[in-house]
């Protein structure tokens, strides 16, 4: 049997700065990358943002394995790859030259995908790109084109079945929740739970909360406990403040539309055990309107970050209002703020450090790529909690969508790690008002 010719993917600039390790993830494939590519990547390698420092460390591996053959033929990237080549720009066709008046970096790299369709009519030629309205032009002009796949999540329920209902078990061991502390066996229930699962648990006359703890194979009652303030109203918030205050648990994600208490409750945890933490950092990224740098803006830095930050400030002021201005709680709040043991910044103030002892909650973390999230975990010293906050429905970020977020990476790959717990979060209780437009609007 002959062998299947080697398909060529064209990448496109987005999806390097996406993921700088993408060349190694099309098997045995080529990958041709178009000079214009180069050249954009050029703008992007200065500055502090992620996208800046996979352009440079995209630019670095190209140079390692650089040499006259990236223009001629091809390098092999390793055993069971393809090959790697630069092409260098190619002529407008006359269908694009009809169509696209703009010779822009995205039209140029459109006709080298072109180009290398019509010289290589033996092959599957596929443009790879995180641009949509990209991806249809190619497709407009006869082309094949794909998102970035390496990193998508093939199911979403994944964030959905964390809360399981048990019905119908026997009220004897709804009892036994209630009475004594060593929980019950999941075998008694008929439940294969996953580490760290919560469940509502129904019998005819009670029902508990539950959570399956893998240390010691039992499944235990969760009780609704107050946060420095802040009372759980539905059984998934109760699950939520759960996680976060289990010391053993050293990760957690919550997912959940506008209003439904994840960044509140987080920072409602944090500060609740702040004597166990040297710093409580509250960070989110931040993505600018149009996807343009804050530059524009006018002000000094932190007038340029503030309204970006402001719904951080919010939460802070929620759980502030909860006590007097002469309380305790609410002058320890303050002090925090000036020690700057609390702390409330754009995420990317806080990359490079090495993050010890420390309660590090990332809200709007759906803005994030798969590897900005890793990049950010692979930060945690000893005694750090992380918490990832987020709603996959409202994704600001131009490239990322519901399968290929951050937040809904860390939750599927994570899901049943004895460190790791994702709560989803349904119920809206900022209002009746608010919820309702969030569901009908």
């Amino acid at each position: 049997m002959a062998k299947k010719e080697a398909k060529i993917f064209v990448l496109d600039t987005n999806v390097i700065l996406h993921d700088f390790n993408c060349i190694y993830n099309f098997q045995d494939n080529d990958i041709v990358i178009p000079i214009v590519t180069l050249e954009e990547l050029d703008k992007f390698k200065k500055g502090n943002e992620m996208i800046n420092y996979h352009a440079r460390e995209f630019t670095r591996e190209l140079d390692k394995i650089a040499g006259d053959n990236l223009f001629n033929g091809g390098i092999s990237l390793g055993k069971g790859r393809g090959k790697l080549r630069i092409e260098t720009g190619k002529p407008f066709p006359p269908e694009m030259e009809h169509s696209f008046a703009d010779k822009n970096s995205d039209h140029r790299i459109l006709a080298i995908t072109h180009y290398l369709q019509k010289s290589n009519p033996t092959r599957k030629v596929i443009f790879i790109s995180k641009d949509i309205n990209l991806r249809m032009k190619a497709k407009s002009l006869g082309l094949m084109a794909q998102d970035y796949l390496s990193d998508k999540v093939q199911d979403l329920d994944i964030l959905k079945k964390e809360i399981e209902m048990i019905e119908n078990v026997d009220d004897a061991l709804v009892q036994r929740l209630y009475e004594t502390q060593e929980g019950i066996d999941p075998k008694e229930i008929n439940l294969k739970p996953h580490n760290n699962q919560y469940f509502i648990i129904r019998s005819t006359k009670s029902s508990a909360l539950g959570h399956y703890n893998p240390s010691t194979n039992t499944i235990g009652r969760v009780e609704k406990v107050r946060a420095y303030g802040i009372d759980p109203r539905n059984s998934e918030q109760t699950f939520s403040l759960d996680a976060l205050m289990r010391p053993d648990i050293q990760l957690v994600s919550l997912t959940g539309k506008a209003g439904t208490g994840k960044t509140l409750l987080a920072l409602a945890a944090a500060l609740h055990q702040e004597s166990r933490f040297n710093q409580i950092l509250l960070a989110r990224p931040i993505i600018p309107l149009a996807n343009r740098d804050i530059g524009y803006l006018p002000g000094d830095v932190n007038e340029k970050i503030g309204p970006y930050m402001q719904p951080l400030f919010d939460n802070l002021t929620v759980i502030k209002n909860k006590f007097k201005s002469n309380s305790r709680e609410y002058q320890y709040i303050e002090e925090l703020q000036r020690t700057e043991r609390l702390v409330i910044t754009p995420l990317a103030y806080i990359r490079g450090r090495s993050l010890s002892n420390v309660f590090f909650i990332v809200d709007e973390a759906q803005n994030l790529s798969p590897h900005e999230v890793k990049t950010i975990i692979t930060r945690a010293g000893e005694g750090t909690k992380m918490v990832f906050t987020g709603d996959i429905q409202q994704i600001d970020h131009p490239y990322l969508d519901m399968k290929s977020n951050g937040l809904t990476y860390l939750s599927d790959k994570m899901l049943g790690q004895k460190v790791f717990a994702h709560v989803n979060l349904v119920k809206g209780e900022r209002s009746y008002l608010a919820d309702l437009a969030s569901s009908l609007l």
